[in-house]
Order: C-alpha cells, then sequence, then structure tokens
C-alpha cells in the first residue's frame, strides 16, 4: 500500500515538474530562444517518450523537427493584417487633400502600425497583408517586416512612386508570393519593378486605377506565370503621365483594347468593365484620378474585388 502511494506521489511530482519545465519552456520560445537552446535544457526522460514512437532512422532529425515545430506553433498564427476594421474621425474637404484625420485617430493607427512591424518575429506565419496606405510606414520598416514573413502568399498595397525595394524583399523572402493588388497608378516604373523581381506572380488585380498602356503590356508580355488579371473600373491615360500632376492628366476616351485582348487571352481570367461610359465606378475612378475618394462612397466599397480570393 505504501509502495503504491509512493509511485502515486512520484508520478503526482513527475507530473508538476513537466508542468514548470512545460511553462519554462513556453517563457523561452517567448524570448525568442534559439533551437539548440531548447534541445540542451529539454528533459531526457520526455526526448526518451518521444523516441520511442520513431523509427530508428529518423532518430537523428527528429528531435530538431520537433523542436522546430514546436515554436512555430506556440506562437501567435496571425495569417492576415486587415487594418481595415479601424474606424476614424476626419473632416472631408473640396480640396486637397480632401480629408482632414483626428490627430488622435492618426497616431492610434500609426502606433497600431508600429506594433504589427515590430512583431513580425511574434507572427511569422502571415500569409497576407492588407495596407491602402503606408505613408507613415518607413522604408526601412517595411522591409524589416517583410523579412520575417517568409510564408506571405498576397498583398495589397498602393501604388508608389518606386516600389523596387518592396518587390525586392518579397523575391527574396516570401518564395510562396502569387497575389498582388495594387490601388492607385500603374506606371512603367512600377511595371518594370514588377515583372523583374516578382516573374511568377500568378494573380495581379489594379482595378480602380489609372493604367498607362505601354506599362500593362509590358505586364502581360513579361509575366508569363501570371493566371489571373482583374482592371475591372480602371481608366487608361497617355504614356509617362506624372503621378503628381493630376490636372494634366491625358485620359484616353477612345481606347482600342484588342492588343489587351489578344495578349489576355491566354489567362485564365481577365476582369474588364464593358460599361465604362455608363459604370458608376468607372466615372468615379476617372474623377478621382485613379484615387477614387472611398470615404465618399458607400462604407467599405474599397474592400470589393472581382477577384474572389483578394476581396475583404
Amino acid at each position: 500500500m505504501c509502495s503504491e502511494f509512493g509511485r502515486l506521489d512520484d508520478t503526482t511530482m513527475e507530473v508538476e515538474n513537466m508542468t514548470v519545465m512545460m511553462s519554462n519552456l513556453m517563457k523561452n520560445l517567448n524570448n525568442d530562444v534559439s533551437v539548440e537552446t531548447l534541445m540542451k535544457n529539454f528533459n531526457s526522460d520526455m526526448s526518451v517518450e518521444i523516441f520511442k514512437y520513431l523509427d530508428i532512422f529518423e532518430s537523428s532529425s527528429a528531435i530538431d523537427r520537433f523542436f522546430e515545430a514546436w515554436c512555430k506553433a506556440s506562437q501567435e498564427g496571425w495569417q492576415t493584417l486587415d487594418f481595415s476594421m479601424l474606424k476614424s474621425d476626419f473632416i472631408k474637404t473640396r480640396v486637397e487633400p480632401f480629408v482632414w484625420v483626428n490627430h488622435h485617430f492618426d497616431n492610434n493607427l500609426y502606433n497600431l502600425l508600429f506594433a504589427a512591424l515590430k512583431s513580425t518575429k511574434r507572427c511569422p506565419l502571415v500569409r497576407r497583408l492588407v495596407f491602402v496606405s503606408w505613408n507613415r510606414i518607413k522604408k526601412i520598416s517595411i522591409k524589416k517586416a517583410i523579412r520575417g514573413w517568409k510564408d506571405l502568399e498576397s498583398m495589397t498595397m498602393p501604388s508608389i512612386r518606386d516600389p523596387k525595394y518592396v518587390f525586392e524583399e518579397i523575391s527574396k523572402n516570401c518564395k510562396n508570393f502569387k497575389e498582388l493588388k495594387i490601388m492607385g497608378h500603374l506606371h512603367m516604373r512600377f511595371a518594370s519593378a514588377l515583372t523583374m523581381h516578382l516573374p511568377n506572380l500568378e494573380v495581379l488585380s489594379i482595378r480602380c486605377s489609372c493604367l498607362d498602356m505601354k506599362a500593362l503590356a509590358l505586364i502581360l508580355d513579361k509575366l508569363q506565370h501570371l493566371q489571373v488579371l482583374n482592371i475591372s473600373h480602371s481608366c487608361f491615360v497617355k504614356s509617362g503621365f506624372n503621378v503628381d500632376d493630376r490636372e494634366r492628366y491625358m485620359f484616353i476616351n477612345e481606347i482600342d483594347l484588342s492588343t489587351i485582348r489578344e495578349k489576355a487571352s491566354r489567362l485564365c481570367e481577365f476582369f474588364l468593365c464593358e460599361k465604362q461610359t455608363s459604370c458608376i465606378m468607372c466615372h468615379r475612378t476617372r474623377d478621382g484620378c485613379g484615387f477614387p475618394r472611398w470615404f465618399m462612397y458607400e462604407e467599405g466599397i474599397w474592400k470589393d474585388d472581382e477577384v474572389k480570393s483578394l476581396a475583404i
């Protein structure tokens, strides 16, 4: 009887020790302790128990794989960062910048962006990133963040003057990246950087944007792995337009899309608005010179996309 109680006490003690050890292990994981360090401090009895379930030929690398999997499983598995749920307090105006945002709400967004980018080590499993604007994010910050998101597959981003550094980081670090949505302008510099660094892109949406015909043709020629293209509600402007000089945009009213259609015929899906003269969204895009004033329209309409995987 005493021996049974002794065994029971030993078992209880073992469970308690394991619990304490697990607690310390999780704390170590949160402090970014390396896999090698965890292996050295891990309970040898538990290692034996793990080995019992493994084939002898697997044993040499089994522990290493176990700890790597544990490290991943223990962290917050964010897969989508969506800042569209944030509410803001703003005042509409008839002249640029058209909106004045309350300083308090602007700071809230900035702090949240900073925290999200700072915490890339804590959420390495991000697969989708949605940014309508990142004018408050420094170049070095977004580059560092992308380096930490190895599993990134999809991104919605604003059209920026020189996106080369973004696409370059994605090309180096995100081997599964396949979907991109651009909100703004498609100009030659943007198209050149895109085709150079992301030649394996499969899905591209540039709806409600200003399109340079030559830039669009370049994308269709160079992105040989492209399967889906969405240019719905976009307007065309003459090549070489200055992104910053909206008053001098030369819109093309009568445009022959036969060349674009021919180039896009190899795609699995090609989205194009057939009612540009009567379509409300097409008019809104043109009125905003490729930057629709989403705050003036139906709430959340900017989240729409004909490509289901890119809609929010």
